[in-house]
């Protein structure tokens, strides 16, 4: 018996069309990763991270493990302060404590993120006391291809547009902030003794410097939330 042949009726339209099915884009969570010594947290990294909030997806924060440091109080503690600091905060972005992001450095905190967030967008946050030293930065030339740039501006330390044409001609992608509020203000400051601003901690991180005897002067109350 032969094999009966198959006819194609070309006179009737294809069921589908590929070249006329909708693509639907590929929309990458943008992502900013902010780490910082948080020993104390002030009202000034609110302000950073309420920021960020309005700008990105995901704000990822975390306190740095910073091997230039010294005598820093454990990284526990600072982690539970930043936690209390950030607390609170409302913002259209998701704003998350990610101490697993916590390593000397950013290279690795980068490719931590990458295994939380394959399809992001990354933007690292830096103080403008970092810009001059980043091109310097252990595997600098993966954190700038794997991530673009933010910098906040920092009480006394002036931006050098000199440092960010290096950065740029690296090729960094890099942006300078505006925070939503400006806090003259530093963790440093606050540490060598009785700050003259002390509302600038938020309360329940007083509470906690006070419950652990953490820095001088654990009497100045702050009145800011």
């Amino acid at each position: 018996m032969g094999l009966s042949k198959l006819t194609v009726d070309t006179t009737k339209p294809p069921l589908f069309d590929l070249q006329l099915m909708p693509v639907t884009p590929v929309i990458k969570p943008r992502v900013a990763l902010f780490g910082t010594s948080a020993d104390p947290p002030h009202n000034g990294h609110r302000s950073i991270v309420a920021t960020l909030g309005y700008q990105f997806d995901q704000v990822a924060v975390w306190a740095s493990d910073n091997p230039w440091k010294v005598d820093q109080s454990p990284i526990a503690m600072r982690t539970d302060m930043l936690g209390l600091a950030i607390s609170g905060l409302e913002t259209p972005g998701t704003i998350t404590l990610h101490p697993e992001l916590s390593h000397p450095y950013t290279a690795i905190t980068l490719e931590r993120a990458q295994r939380i967030w394959p399809q992001a967008e990354f933007t690292f946050v830096i103080g403008a006391d970092l810009v001059k030293q980043l091109p310097h930065w252990h595997r600098s030339d993966d954190v700038i291809r794997w991530s673009k740039l933010l910098v906040f501006p920092r009480p006394g330390y002036e931006l050098n547009e000199g440092d960010l044409a290096e950065l740029r001609a690296l090729g960094a992608d890099i942006a300078i902030a505006t925070p939503l509020s400006q806090h003259h203000i530093s963790s440093s400051t606050l540490r060598q003794g009785c700050p003259k601003q002390p509302d600038e901690i938020p309360a329940v991180v007083q509470a906690y410097i006070q419950q652990h005897n953490l820095y001088p002067c654990p009497e100045n109350a702050p009145t800011t939330p």
